[in-house]
């Protein structure tokens, strides 16, 4: 027997869906063809097997046991590239890279090239678009004018929409623009139409001149970047108030302080960040990578305290694994292989913060929750260091490190330029059962739709503890909370559980910010989290979050105003009444004319024609006309077709209809093989399924067919936290 299979892994039933949905391996037919104790066991080996670069006689199973207790256990998972990758034949386990745009159409398309590179091997992308001249400057080539860089953000968007990363993750960018360029008023509000730049992230890059400006109400120079000479002036609040406006609008953009990146770029010598990652807690020098990897707090607790010894074995344990995947990774372009190896940056975070406060029985919001996180991170980036300065007494110190701000402050050699990272960690907390990253936890009941559509209130397991041994304990109560979204005004739960158990929605916006402070005062990197807003929050309850955070030096801000994107699914539960006014605002209305196509399909009750009309944004209505008139199946056929124009009018994704028809059966079948036709349903599941795929139809409606802000595998609620947009129904994240 193998010596992993002594420790199965415990998951929970979403955890065990999102990994046969997206990360244990198939066979050419899609069937699932490993477990989730194989999976551990398949990248613990191939991480382990690295070490024999350093010594090729060294026996490598004692290693590889011990990464995969700590991933089985659920103490340790690494980001989805490398669980999904590692020991596969495509071996690329990074999830982020930053790549140069440079000012010149080849550079231009070179980047387009290298990005469809790096989506279709499963990496994320951040791109600075400060160095492209700004719109209807000169073009000297051409005797013509520069049609700007938001124009080639949308080619780089493009490109993304169209390529399919390895079958598990669709590409993310940032897209950074810096605060005295040219054309950042355009910049602000290019996603103003939330059809434009679905696949952008955006962020301003906030300098300390324009910040000073802003506090002396001054205007600043911008900057052309193809001469570096001064383009005009702005005053500095008017654009900070656009800022301000846009965010609270939708969200976007957000903020980095870019001066305070470079300020600890730990290699300014090789050269200066000029973008981050999508979620922007990776700043990058250009083509460089990161790979990332999450420990679970909430595990870390014995006997009613933080249990520090077995924090501290992990992060070593961590800590070397993630110089392992330096290693192993095939990268996907040389150039940035070359600058990871120069470098060797890894992220090790954090999830489960909100559990482990929880278990410890401390409010989030309260100062000893803010004292224990800046201890607690302080203790990971410390033994980080030491477990990188340990690497490098054995196998050297990163290629360039002479030079590096270690070497200027006379510090000991160490392996990695950057060890932490507080990273989204949205599809790995689902798989470990664990809180996102340092967020609050997202709800202490909800309710999860299963794939035969059955609807089951699942419960904080903590919550559920407390509350049976406090005696309040019933399922009509855990219902109750599902549907009302926070146990603060719930009074037959007692006040000091009430104080416990929180939710990001429970608490203010500058608790978010003096939490993500508290974290960032220990990590070499940026953290990644959400600030969240309620609907009813101000344009100026936005201005003054982001002026905390740059008080309290904080490398960035993501907020979001709950139910500010359009066509949103709420995120907390709400009373009938408001779900009523939800629901009549995200059905569509039905315009005087449509496009449509009608299949014929043969059933056993004679042929059936479907016909499929579509509006602009996608899907819209159904019809079913059988070639017998009358009867009961033409009246269940069309019952069947009301059902699912209505269900597509309020947001429901084609394939979820599909699976809800597909392969029912009744009594009389029609075809065989590829053909057979189980009943009027499956024919109808069966036409939309050749609609949507035929001529690369599919391809073409995916975006259009989403509602922004539900999900696009269930059509549930999307949940903004860690910087990222996570579905806790199916396990669907744009993090993953």
């Amino acid at each position: 027997m193998n010596a992993h299979q002594s420790i199965i892994p415990r998951l929970s039933k979403n955890a065990v869906t999102v990994l046969e949905r997206r990360y244990l391996q198939k066979d050419q037919h899609g069937r699932v063809i490993e477990t989730p104790a194989d999976m551990f066991r398949r990248v613990a080996d191939a991480i382990a097997h690295a070490d024999k670069k350093f010594d090729n006689n060294t026996d490598t199973s004692a290693l590889a046991h011990r990464f995969y207790t700590i991933m089985a256990n659920l103490e340790f998972l690494p980001n989805s590239p490398t669980l999904m990758n590692a020991g596969r034949e495509l071996g690329q386990l990074s999830a982020c890279f930053v790549l140069p745009v440079g000012d010149s159409m080849e550079e231009i398309f070179d980047a387009v090239k290298q990005t469809a590179l790096i989506h279709k091997s499963g990496g994320g992308t951040g791109f600075s678009f400060s160095n492209l001249r700004p719109k209807n400057d000169v073009v000297q080539s051409t005797a013509g004018i520069s049609s700007g860089p938001i124009s080639f953000m949308r080619v780089f968007d493009i490109a993304t929409e169209t390529v399919k990363q390895g079958g598990t993750r669709r590409g993310a960018n940032m897209g950074l623009m810096r605060v005295d360029h040219p054309d950042i008023l355009e910049f602000i509000g290019c996603k103003t139409d939330q059809n434009q730049l679905n696949n952008f992230n955006i962020s301003v890059g906030l300098t300390e001149a324009f910040m000073e400006a802003l506090e002396q109400d001054e205007s600043y120079p911008l900057i052309n970047p193809r001469n570096r000479e001064i383009a005009g002036t702005l005053k500095a609040i008017d654009v900070f108030d656009l800022i301000v406006k846009h965010a609270w609008e939708n969200g976007e953009p957000g903020i980095i302080f870019l001066d305070r990146l470079n300020r600890d770029n730990p290699t300014p010598h090789i050269g200066a960040i000029e973008s981050t990652n999508p979620c922007g807690e990776q700043p990058l020098l250009p083509y460089e990578s990161c790979n990332l990897g999450s420990i679970n707090l909430g595990l870390m607790v014995k006997d009613g305290h933080v249990d520090w010894q077995r924090l501290k074995e992990t992060i070593h344990l961590a800590v070397h694994f993630l110089d392992n995947v330096i290693e192993l990774n095939r990268y996907p372009l040389p150039q940035i292989a070359r600058m990871t190896y120069g470098n060797r940056k890894v992220g090790l975070g954090v999830m489960g913060w909100a559990d482990m406060l929880i278990t410890l029985g401390i409010p989030y919001s309260s100062g000893d929750a803010i004292e224990l996180g800046e201890k607690v991170m302080a203790f990971v980036n410390d033994e980080g260091h030491d477990a990188s300065r340990g690497l490098a007494r054995d196998r050297g110190a990163f290629p360039n490190f002479e030079g590096s701000l270690f070497s200027q402050q006379g510090k000991p050699l160490i392996r990695n330029a950057t060890v932490t990272t507080i990273a989204p960690t949205g599809t790995i907390s689902i798989i470990a059962n664990a809180s996102s990253g340092i967020e609050p936890i997202f709800a202490v009941s909800f309710v999860r739709q299963v794939l035969d559509n059955n609807i089951l209130v699942e419960v904080h397991p903590l919550f559920e503890d407390m509350a049976k041994k406090g005696g309040v304990y019933s399922k009509a109560l855990m219902e109750k909370i599902a549907e009302h979204g926070t146990i603060q005004d719930i009074e037959e739960i007692p006040s000091d559980i009430r104080n416990i158990f929180v939710t990001a929605h429970d608490i203010t916006p500058e608790d978010h910010i003096r939490m993500q402070a508290a974290f960032q005062k220990n990590t070499d990197n940026a953290v990644s989290k959400t600030v969240n807003f309620p609907k009813t929050a101000t344009v100026e309850d936005v201005r003054k979050v982001y002026e905390l955070a740059y008080k309290l030096d904080c490398k960035g801000v993501t907020i979001y105003r709950d139910g500010s994107r359009e066509n949103q699914v709420l995120s907390t539960g709400k009373t009938p009444q408001e779900q009523d006014e939800r629901a009549e605002k995200i059905v569509r209305d039905r315009p005087l004319s449509l496009k449509g196509w009608t299949y014929r399909m043969e059933t056993g009750c004679g042929p059936l024609y479907v016909t499929i009309n579509e509006d602009e944004g996608g899907l819209f209505e159904l019809f079913t006309t059988m070639g017998k008139a009358g009867g009961c199946a033409a009246s269940q056929s069309e019952a069947i077709g009301r059902m699912v124009s209505l269900a597509w009018r309020s947001g429901v994704q084609p394939d979820q209809v599909i699976k809800q028809l597909m392969d029912i059966s009744c009594h009389s079948h029609s075809g065989f093989g590829v053909n057979k036709v189980l009943s009027c349903a499956d024919a109808v599941a069966k036409a939309i399924r050749n609609h949507v795929s035929s001529a690369g139809h599919g391809e073409k409606m995916e975006k259009r067919t989403l509602f922004k802000g539900a999900c696009r595998e269930c059509g549930g609620k999307i949940e903004h936290e860690g910087g990222c947009s996570v579905c806790h129904s199916c396990g669907f994240s744009e993090c993953a």
